[in-house]
């Protein structure tokens, strides 16, 4: 038999692996959410607790998964096992595919048979919401169907394993806690795609699917055109296990913001201040250091989650990403992806894309900054109460959140720069090129790809169009390009600004109509898909093969415009 690179490399990161089974990740287990932090005092002991109710404090509830049927494996990040020191045949054991399928029967000591929901608040673009609550409270929102069931820290570094799709949660608000195999392969796919990128995100760890277990969700019949699902269909269960440094969400901050505002219990402003002293310790370790009081760390961490936040806003955009629903309880207080949902990437340039039918152009792509500040005004609001008593450490903590918007500018035009080449970004040539590829119809990823080959003329841009051009658009675009060049500088080596730009740049994105028959060959058990686009999505800049690039790097085919479950969505599911 042949033995080719990836196989030796492959064995190579198994000499070198330091987890071998589940027996070994047991020994880096460390619960620091469970050992420090308060359980909802109404919480059953043994974790089955599915029925939805209203949680009225503590931090986070025990939950049991619930496993799902006859589990069998569809993926894992290579990539991901690789930094982790996993042994890349782990995923593929009885005892691993147990666990991350929701069986924590058998788990080894010191793990833990019972895992962990949280609660967390919902405001959308900075207004508090509690109508979509079933006890019209506030107090039944949180994880519904996403369950944590490790923490360990694995070289020097701690990580959260949580399951989506994991079963029931007092936070269910009556759904049946399950995730179907298309919305799975999408989030797996998608985090290690955002990761290749550069984009600060939640990982990938393992795919599994049920061979036996199925659940009915609304969705769109073949060549449906309508806005939302016009039929149900019936889809196999899974679980995919996503990974992060935690979990804790701006919206966390807020439910015991609130409480502590309302003295909604006597331990409310306690409640508060410990998620946001173990949001430092977990995000923050290395930026904030001990010694400081407690307003003091306050105040850091509001500068640094500005600094986090307005970097990721700037790097979606970058890379076309657009979330579809960014209320504060999708928004990472650790300022990276949370939450693959309704989210997609823009292929014809639109500045108000959004593919979520029910998000609005307030969630759309170009939108995402005002979002963004909109999630840190709630963060603001959620810890401004335990700084009422520290005047100057409150005065800095307000100075901060007014200045969101100078630093998302700031983020934006350093990021436009480095996509168009420049050293400094030009307002008059970045306006004008807007104009430009909303006019003449353009695809966002192959635009900027082919425009880091350095073209002479508009003939190397013309891969990136929909339509022909008129001969005015022709005269604009070769204005626009001479602009540039002259803006580069005629003297750069040529060479080197193309492969600068390409590092920025990336040649393979999400496509969606590329993404839809993985998820239905896998419906069928054909997995080959799956695993060609996790090859290809995990390389994006990089030139492929010719069968890659005639396969990945063209524009959208008609017949895919306006097709529901492609072009937009109404759910998650």
């Amino acid at each position: 038999m042949k033995i080719t690179m990836s196989d030796r490399s492959q064995q190579f990161d198994n000499d070198l692996a330091t987890v071998a089974g589940v027996d070994d990740l047991a020994k880096l287990t460390d619960y620091s959410l469970l050992d420090t932090l308060n359980c909802d005092p109404n919480a059953t002991v043994n974790g089955e607790d599915y029925n939805p109710r209203q949680v009225f404090s503590g931090h986070y509830v025990p939950v049991k998964p619930t496993p799902i049927s006859d589990p069998e494996y569809v993926a894992h990040s290579h990539i991901f096992f690789r930094e982790l020191g996993f042994d890349d045949r782990l995923a593929q054991t009885e005892d691993f595919r147990r666990l991350f399928s929701g069986d924590l029967s058998q788990v080894p000591e010191p793990m833990r048979k019972t895992g962990w929901a949280t609660g967390y608040a919902l405001s959308i673009y900075g207004t508090e919401y509690i109508q979509q609550c079933p006890f019209q409270t506030g107090n039944g929102y949180g994880d519904g169907r996403a369950v944590s069931v490790l923490e360990a820290v694995i070289n020097d570094q701690r990580w959260e394993m949580q399951l989506k799709g994991g079963g029931r949660t007092p936070y269910c608000r009556g759904a049946d806690g399950r995730a179907v195999l298309r919305s799975s392969v999408r989030e797996f796919l998608a985090q290690e795609h955002m990761h290749a990128l550069g984009v600060p995100t939640t990982r990938s760890l393992s795919l599994y699917v049920s061979k036996s277990e199925t659940v009915k969700r609304p969705w769109y019949s073949e060549g449906s055109c309508s806005t939302d699902p016009d039929m149900m269909v019936s889809d196999p269960v899974a679980i995919s296990t996503r990974v992060a440094p935690s979990f804790l969400r701006v919206g966390q901050l807020e439910l015991f913001g609130r409480r502590a505002r309302n003295n909604e219990h006597p331990g409310a402003t306690e409640e508060l201040e410990l998620i946001a002293l173990h949001l430092i310790d977990r995000e923050y370790k290395n930026d904030i250091s001990d010694g400081h009081s407690t307003a003091e760390k306050l105040v850091m961490l509001a500068a640094e989650f500005r600094k986090r936040l307005t970097s990721l806003i700037a790097h979606w955009i970058r890379v076309g990403y657009c979330q579809g629903n960014f209320n504060s309880d999708n928004c990472a207080g650790g300022g990276f992806t949370l939450d693959y949902g309704p989210f997609g990437f823009c292929e014809l340039f639109d500045p108000l894309y959004q593919p979520w039918t029910g998000g609005g152009q307030h969630f759309s792509f170009f939108n995402q900054p005002v979002a963004a500040e909109a999630n840190f005004h709630m963060f603001w609001t959620a810890l401004r109460p335990l700084l009422i008593s520290h005047p100057d450490a409150f005065e800095k903590f307000d100075e901060i959140r007014k200045g969101f918007s100078i630093v998302m500018q700031e983020q934006m035009e350093k990021m436009w720069a480095a996509k168009l080449g420049l050293d400094h970004f030009n307002p008059e040539l970045f306006s004008q090129l807007i104009n430009l590829i909303v006019q003449t119809s353009v695809d966002y990823t192959i635009f900027f790809r082919q425009l880091s080959e350095v073209p002479d003329s508009i003939l190397g841009l013309k891969k990136s169009f929909y339509n022909s051009t008129t001969e005015a658009q022709e005269k604009q675009w070769s204005q626009w390009l001479e602009k540039w060049k002259t803006l580069i500088g005629r003297d750069r080596n040529v060479e080197q600004l193309s492969q600068q730009m390409k590092r920025v740049n990336p040649k393979y994105t999400w496509r969606e109509w590329l993404i839809a028959p993985a998820y239905q060959q896998a419906k069928e058990g054909d997995f080959t898909l799956v695993r060609e686009l996790q090859e290809v999505l995990t390389r994006p800049y990089e030139e492929q093969s010719k069968e890659v690039e005639d396969k990945y790097y063209h524009l959208r085919p008609q017949e895919y415009f306006e097709a529901g479950g492609v072009s937009h969505y109404s759910c998650s599911s």
